[in-house]
């Protein structure tokens, strides 16, 4: 790899990439402190533990352990090899590699490089048909009748697939791409009658469906004419799974963290023409319910979503089940009403982009006024029994809500519209989080977070001494020079030595204090895991001579104590053996004593 790419360069490309804009691009960062906080990306979790560090271009995880610099997140996030990510780190900086660098082979299969290049063809000549020429003429005046500019369909490169049997095929064939290979991914279709090859999405107008890297990975494409089915999606594959990517998130990630919140739609035209209308954090589920892993995505990059699906019943009940998911992985939803029925596009048609924001984003409503409308059509609350067991619906939701403001807000409400007492019905709601142990669940992650917080305390004095000498250590050479001097490798912790030895050898090769390169150096994932911890120590950036002196002498007193130590104890079992209790005894004394001084000491 160094042999290809010159190790200077490879140093521009990753300065050139500041951690927190690249891992930005995949996780809700929030600054605490002088570190960036959110939910990893690497397993699941509602509390952030996630942590990145700006200053010295490292990120690290408390609950899963991973950690690194910014090249190892995009090869654990992408499945990059060393190569891909600065190969994608140097194209997001505009930074030029060796040409013959650019040739080395990729971490994805071969049959997979194939069939996108062959999406990526397919885009590219669908997009130019609709656009220039006759061929595309019919898809480019139903676009047009929507309402959608030009600028828009270059946007979303927005395609027309000729009516003709063997278009596709033949132009792919052209380009070396095997029929066998393309019926496999969806791009042709083989008939179950007489097993002809023909074009799978004729006379459709096509969308490109990109991947969160601007990938195209498969294609939505809409009948003209009344044709059916009136959408036609690419098979999944092993490149598309429509469960795991939302459409258009590759262009609306930079608008979602600007806006810190998404708006959820349910199709394309919905996005586009939302988007052409100024609202471009819009992504839309591929004609399926909202997944859990989808959910999850979207609350690694934002707090709020705005569910903004069609206003009829089937609208209705997609919202539920979706706004329900999203609260359980711990997104803010809010529930964007339309009237009349519409669906969004329509929406914006009939009364436009302005009066869509204002009358149906900016107007949204919370999860909860939402549920408690929606709840009601499951009940004749003209009857007490049915009244009844609808508050007592409503407050067991209410139950799981964390501040009291809010569930207070709520009990209000039902409070007035159905003559309650506020107190009766706070009274209902603790009960109810008892029973289901959502209190308990609060006092056992605070007094977990204790326990965590004393353990790292409950560490010999000696343990805890190496650690902050090594983290001083790593963010200051001289230092490092002056423990090579003093006691070289003889940290008492295995670990602790091998770190040293490393970092000594870093140092010694010229290289400036720098735990985002130095980390790169280390093969064994344990030892790479702890130097970032070490590296993330919340130690100050100046340290007195006297307090090196001190983490010395700890870490020397351990070392000669556990030698002493090592060899009474061999004296006291030999003692034992030659049947000498009184000797045995007298070097257990020994043992206590020196225990004690060391203890003093520390």
């Amino acid at each position: 790899m160094a042999n290809q790419i010159p190790e200077e360069l490879i140093e521009q490309v990753r300065t050139s990439n500041d951690i927190v804009d690249v891992i930005g691009e995949y996780v809700q960062l929030k600054k605490q402190g002088r570190n960036y906080f959110g939910l990893c990306p690497f397993h699941g979790e509602k509390t952030a533990s996630f942590s990145v560090t700006q200053e010295k271009q490292i990120f690290h995880c408390f609950g899963c352990g991973k950690g690194g610099n910014v090249v190892t997140f995009l090869m654990e996030m992408e499945n990059f090899s060393f190569f891909e990510a600065i190969k994608y780190l140097a194209e997001r900086a505009n930074i030029d590699l060796p040409v013959d660098a650019t040739s080395r082979e990729s971490p994805i299969s071969s049959e997979n490089q194939q069939i996108l290049s062959a999406h990526e063809w397919l885009t590219k000549l669908f997009h130019h048909l609709i656009r220039f020429t006759k061929d595309g003429k019919a898809g480019y005046q139903y676009l047009q009748e929507r309402g959608i500019t030009d600028e828009t369909i270059d946007t979303f490169q927005l395609g027309f697939a000729p009516n003709t049997k063997n278009f596709t095929a033949t132009f792919l064939e052209k380009k070396g791409f095997h029929q066998q290979m393309l019926v496999k991914f969806g791009l042709l279709s083989r008939s179950s009658e007489d097993g002809s090859i023909s074009d799978r999405f004729r006379g459709r107008v096509i969308f490109p469906i990109r991947n969160h890297l601007g990938k195209t990975i498969a294609f939505g494409a809409r009948a003209l004419q009344g044709g059916e089915p009136k959408y036609l999606n690419s098979p999944e594959t092993e490149l598309f799974q429509k469960g795991k990517i939302l459409y258009n998130f590759d262009l609306a990630k930079k608008h979602i963290r600007k806006s810190n919140e998404v708006v959820l739609f349910e199709g394309y035209f919905d996005v586009i023409s939302a988007y052409q209308s100024g609202v471009q954090n819009a992504v839309a589920t591929m004609g399926t319910a909202l997944t859990e892993i989808q959910a999850k995505l979207l609350k690694r990059y934002v707090d709020t979503v705005i569910i903004c699906y069609d206003g009829d019943k089937a609208g209705i009940e997609a919202t539920y089940r979706a706004a329900q998911l999203l609260e359980q992985v711990g997104c803010l939803v809010k529930i964007a009403s339309i009237k009349d029925g519409l669906d969004p596009d329509s929406f914006i048609k009939e009364y436009g982009g302005d009066a869509f924001k204002r009358e149906v984003l900016e107007a949204s409503q919370t999860f909860m006024s939402f549920y408690m409308q929606y709840k009601k059509k499951d009940f004749n609350l003209s009857l007490e029994g049915d009244r009844i067991q609808y508050v007592t619906e409503i407050l067991q939701e209410l139950a799981k809500i964390e501040s009291p403001v809010e569930r207070e807000f709520y009990i209000k409400e039902l409070s007035n519209e159905y003559n309650i007492t506020v107190e009766s019905l706070q009274h209902e709601i603790n009960q109810y989080r008892q029973k289901t142990g959502i209190q308990k669940d609060k006092r056992e992650k605070d007094r977990y977070t204790n326990n965590v917080q004393k353990s790292s305390k409950l560490l010999p004095a000696f343990h805890n001494a190496e650690r902050k000498l090594l983290s001083y250590m790593l963010q200051n050479q001289s230092i490092a020079e002056r423990v090579q001097e003093e006691i070289g490798a003889s940290f008492n912790i295995d670990e602790h030595k091998i770190i040293a030895t490393y970092l000594y050898a870093f140092y010694e090769e010229g290289n400036n204090e720098d735990v985002s390169i130095f980390i790169e150096r280390l093969v064994d994932e344990k030892i790479r895991k702890l130097v970032i911890e070490l590296a993330l120590d919340d130690a100050q950036s100046d340290i007195s001579d006297k307090a090196v002196s001190d983490y010395i002498r700890i870490i020397q007193n351990e070392s000669s104590t556990g030698v002493n130590l090592k060899q009474l104890k061999a004296e006291q079992r030999l003692a034992e053996q030659q049947k000498d209790p009184i000797k045995a005894a007298q070097i257990a004394l020994k043992i206590i004593e020196l225990q004690r001084q060391v203890k003093h000491l520390n």
